[in-house]
């Protein structure tokens, strides 16, 4: 009988590059404080293979099983990705601060075999750093390359106020058509936290095209400057909450940002003033975005010299993708006409959803997240909003019936409306509109405040509250959302 191998592109270059030089770095942790450490390929390698080995020994984690990486970025969490990806599992990054409702819900749709955290209540096998250590009582000999692709996957709050989970195994970061300027031996900066998409997607791609990665503990503005001035960065993904820190540091003007060859940011529409500023700092060519979501069904892209004859767009589909603005009906509209963004990506949907519904899709095989937009005469796509009610602040995701949910559970409460607001730092605040139960007796603040971020985590807090006796509604008894939004500059 034949048996049939079948292997990882990504641990194919993954040995490759440890093989072609095992003594290069390949990962430098900054943390908060104390001593930045180096790890090289060789390092990287035998860590992950000898917990890879832990993994499957103590815990039976194989190609069936989900893992769970909460903690805060270091090089660790990639050591045990990658010993994940060894085994054939799907590793899924979360937010270590999760409140305990929510982590919940979403632990309950991942049913992981093991959770990497320094949890000690909750209902699933738990790894802490600590017993990592075990990991050194096994072999570092290399394991067989034997299942096809990386199990990747990405919590996501849902529409619905529920959370869910993406996830694709059969994503390949060795596969790297969308240039953005990154090239192969970069050093590359890591400040955005591991639990986002992009962040987890341009790491691993960046490794196999053999970059360092410099790994931000915690993001500052005033040690990632540092770091691009003494490491030379050459690379980096900033959403637009980081580049705003950045640019607004005291004292950037006379700072070396000279090394930086290119930077790409995504996550929320990066305002008109500050990619202005980073264009006119490093130079248009070195300046990108993109636009595109956790599901992979297609991107566009723009350069800086590109946008400043196209300002506010978020540039055109990638070589791989295709576009289309529909309206309610699924008919193409005109450039000009707002309408909902369906994309096309020549390797299809890879991702399947785990809590919520398939997205709405065409039958030629567009796809819509639920976005709204609209393209000029030359095709160049335009935001309009965001999944329409989503708030995108600070470069994160936030879905009002998530908040809207939390926030009616307060006995105080009578309704609620949470709306994005414009704000000069975050680009959307979270702000809540409340009804009280007892308009001559609101509920406090900061009561408000403490409830929502016992069950939410901090940055889906309303910032801003604001109270209303009684809410307009229309004939059929339903909250005028569109007006409350409208009214405050939504």
């Amino acid at each position: 009988m034949t048996t049939t191998t079948f292997a990882s592109p990504v641990l194919a270059r993954f040995y490759e590059l440890v093989d072609e030089h095992p003594d290069k770095v390949a990962l430098i942790y900054a943390p908060e404080h104390g001593d930045e450490i180096e790890v090289t390929w060789a390092v990287f390698d035998r860590a992950s293979t000898r917990i890879a080995r832990l993994l499957r020994a103590e815990y039976g984690v194989d190609e069936t099983s989900l893992i769970v990486a909460a903690t805060r970025n270091s090089h660790w969490h990639y050591f045990v990705t990658y010993a994940a990806w060894k085994l054939g599992a799907v590793a899924l990054p979360l937010r270590a601060e999760l409140p305990a409702r929510e982590r919940d819900e979403i632990l309950d749709l991942a049913q992981p075999a093991l959770i990497y955290a320094e949890w000690d209540d909750v209902a699933y096998p738990v790894l802490t750093l600590a017993a990592l250590c075990r990991a050194d009582d096994y072999s570092d000999e290399r394991l067989p390359n034997a299942y096809p692709h990386p199990g990747k996957a990405i919590a996501s709050g849902g529409s619905t106020g529920r959370s869910k989970i993406v996830r694709d195994r059969t994503w390949d970061p060795t596969v790297w058509r969308r240039t953005l300027g990154m090239e192969d031996g970069q050093v590359q900066l890591m400040a955005a936290p591991l639990y986002h998409n992009s962040p987890a997607l341009i790491g691993n791609t960046g490794l196999m095209k053999d970059h360092t990665l410099v790994i931000m503990q915690r993001f500052t503005p005033e040690q990632a400057v540092d770091l691009i001035e003494r490491r030379r960065v050459g690379y980096a993904y900033l959403p637009p909450i980081i580049m705003q820190r950045i640019a607004r540091m005291p004292g950037i003007e006379e700072r070396d940002l000279a090394s930086i060859e290119a930077f790409h940011s995504s996550a929320a529409v990066c305002p008109p003033w500050l990619k202005q500023w980073w264009i006119d700092r490093i130079g248009g060519e070195k300046v990108w975005e993109v636009y595109g979501s956790s599901e992979g069904v297609g991107a566009t892209i723009i350069r800086g010299d590109e946008w400043l004859e196209h300002p506010g767009s978020v540039g055109r589909p990638s070589d791989s993708s295709k576009l289309r603005i529909l309206d309610d009906e699924q008919r193409d509209l005109p450039p000009g006409e707002v309408g909902e963004i369906y994309m096309w990506t020549e390797r299809g949907p890879t991702f399947n959803y785990i809590g919520a519904p398939p997205l709405k899709s065409t039958p030629d095989g567009y796809y819509s997240v639920g976005d709204l937009g609209w393209v000029d005469d030359e095709g160049y796509l335009f935001i309009a909003d965001r999944r329409t009610d989503m708030i995108v602040t600070g470069g994160a995701n936030v879905y009002p019936a998530e908040v809207e949910a939390a926030l009616g559970e307060h006995p105080a409460v009578a309704d609620v409306v949470v709306v994005g607001v414009p704000d000069e730092e975050w680009g959307r605040r979270v702000h809540a509109i409340i009804q009280p139960r007892n308009p001559d007796a609101p509920p406090d603040e900061r009561d408000l405040n403490a409830h929502v971020r016992e069950r939410l985590v901090n940055y889906k807090a309303p910032k801003t509250y604001e109270f209303l006796s009684e809410f307009p509604r229309n004939e059929a008894g339903k909250i005028r959302r569109t007006a409350l939004a409208a009214e405050r500059g939504s």
